[in-house]
């Protein structure tokens, strides 16, 4: 089978639950040009082929694209055709879709959210308005240049449809504004140029259909003529978001990164992911771990530094047959760790007022004198902690749940960046090991804690950005207050 899948127009939030769920699916995925290349995040094991197109650069003729998508169906897979936008509005998918249906091979179109609608509404314009406008067109701003002539009828179409949307129309803006004139549209009539729509990095240009050939835009833009460009300044709405336009690094762990990037986009920031680390088995196989959840009963406390070491452990703890019934009781260090910890039907009978490990020692310290402590952590972590809690009389054992790896992300432009996230001592430290201190000192810095502002001074960094509350949302709040927003 063969999906024709739209991707939308940029925001990857506007992808559809359908579209989604086949990426998820899918075999092949044969995809375009994406405004935002997120979405093929949502491939789990798919192969990736890009067949996209720019101006002058075409990575494959449609031809090409038609026999490689037979080729891949024949094969018994789970094809998808992701283009953005619209698969049927100036996509090509109806080229697609006949060739499919020629060679006898079964298709399936799904709809994606076209930029002719999505990027006016993002930029406060709607493309019809009680009054004002109660018709649109969408309309090639690049036609078929093997055709002899226009097809489109100008004498028609620039006087009778209220608003006018043109899409891949920045390169022939001088003959569309000639032919709209040409044919009675009134030069005056408001006009938008919107380029990277839907996106943080989205520009909105103002001006009439006369002006907006002198106005400095460069592709991949839309052009929209009639009287609702005029709403956008009561309506504009996706720019006054509080950090609007900003770029911010995120180097969570791949696996990691929603909630934070979430957070971040929700308050109009440019979210550039840099994993640094990723999560691994320990070196140990989980033997420790499993030899602990064998003797669970033996345990008074069991105490979790991260929500990782919750993840990993619980899910050993099913393959042995265990469940929640199985704990005493448990410590966490901090929010994020506790509401892990309660999505595995566990309440934490302590967590400390300042997420560290010393604030966590101390909170524990009238409770473990003579008692049996689990510590399940990451294989390599500080000391303090498991020093700590040995002072005051207990006895510690520490099994490793994972352990951290560095990872190396695709090439960035640092100098572009406007602030760093760090939510851990080894996102810092793997960041400098892959890309330099000096990478390090090109950007301000926002730190999760304490800890790991105090590793980012070990690099010669002080942070712009120390959160006060030890959580991602105390990170996202800091990063607002930075910016005074």
């Amino acid at each position: 089978m063969v999906y024709l899948v739209g991707a939308g127009p940029g925001d990857v939030g506007l992808l559809t639950l359908k579209a989604c769920k086949l990426l998820r699916a899918a075999d092949v995925v044969i995809y375009d040009r994406l405004a935002d290349d997120a979405i093929l995040n949502f491939c789990a094991g798919a192969k990736k082929i890009y067949v996209g197109k720019s101006a002058g650069k075409h990575t494959l003729k449609q031809e090409e694209i038609n026999r490689l998508l037979a080729e891949e169906a024949r094969q018994n897979k789970i094809v998808v055709r992701l283009k953005g936008g619209d698969p049927f509005v100036f996509g090509r998918g109806g080229e697609e879709a006949l060739f499919l249906r020629e060679k006898n091979l079964p298709f399936e179109i799904v709809p994606g959210v076209t930029s002719a609608v999505a990027v006016p509404a993002y930029a406060g314009i709607p493309v019809t308005h009680r009054g004002l406008a109660a018709s649109f067109a969408v309309v090639t701003g690049h036609e078929d240049p093997t055709k002899p002539e226009s097809t489109i009828r100008w004498e028609k179409i620039s006087t009778a449809v209220d608003t006018l949307i043109f899409l891949m129309g920045v390169a022939n803006l001088p003959q569309i504004v000639s032919k709209l004139i040409e044919h009675g549209r009134a030069p005056d009539t408001p006009a938008a140029l919107i380029r990277w729509g839907t996106k943080p990095a989205q520009k909105v240009l103002l001006t009439t259909l006369a002006e907006a050939p002198s106005k400095k835009i460069s592709p991949p833009a839309i052009f929209v003529v009639g009287e609702v460009v005029n709403l956008r300044e009561q309506l504009r709405w996706f720019e006054t978001r509080p950090l609007f336009g900003k770029k911010i690094l995120v180097t969570r762990a791949r696996a990691q990164v929603s909630k934070l990037s979430s957070a971040l986009k929700n308050l109009g920031v440019e979210v550039i992911e840099c994993p640094t680390i990723k999560i691994a088995e320990p070196s140990d196989n989980f033997r420790q771990l499993d030899a602990a959840i064998k003797n669970l009963r033996g345990f008074d406390w069991i105490i979790f530094t991260s929500a990782n070491g919750v993840e990993k452990f619980f899910t050993r703890l099913k393959l042995h047959g265990l469940d929640a019934r199985a704990l005493n009781k448990v410590a966490a260090i901090g929010v994020a760790t506790a509401e892990k910890l309660l999505n595995c039907g566990i309440v934490a009978d302590v967590v400390p007022k300042d997420f560290v490990a010393e604030s966590l020692a101390e909170a524990l310290k009238n409770f473990v004198g003579g008692k049996k402590i689990l510590l399940a952590r990451a294989e390599e972590a500080r000391d303090v902690l498991p020093e700590a809690l040995k002072n005051f009389g207990a006895e510690v054992t520490v099994a490793p749940a994972y352990k951290t790896l560095p990872e190396v992300s695709a090439q960035i432009d640092f100098d572009a960046i406007d602030l760093a996230t760090f939510t851990s001592s080894s996102t810092v430290k793997n960041f400098a090991a892959a890309h330099g201190v000096d990478a390090l000192k090109k950007f301000p810095t926002a730190a999760i804690g304490p800890i790991t502002a105090q590793t980012l001074q070990s690099f010669g960094v002080m942070p712009a950005v120390v959160a006060e509350k030890f959580t991602i949302d105390g990170l996202v709040e800091a990063i607002g207050k930075f910016y005074g927003r």
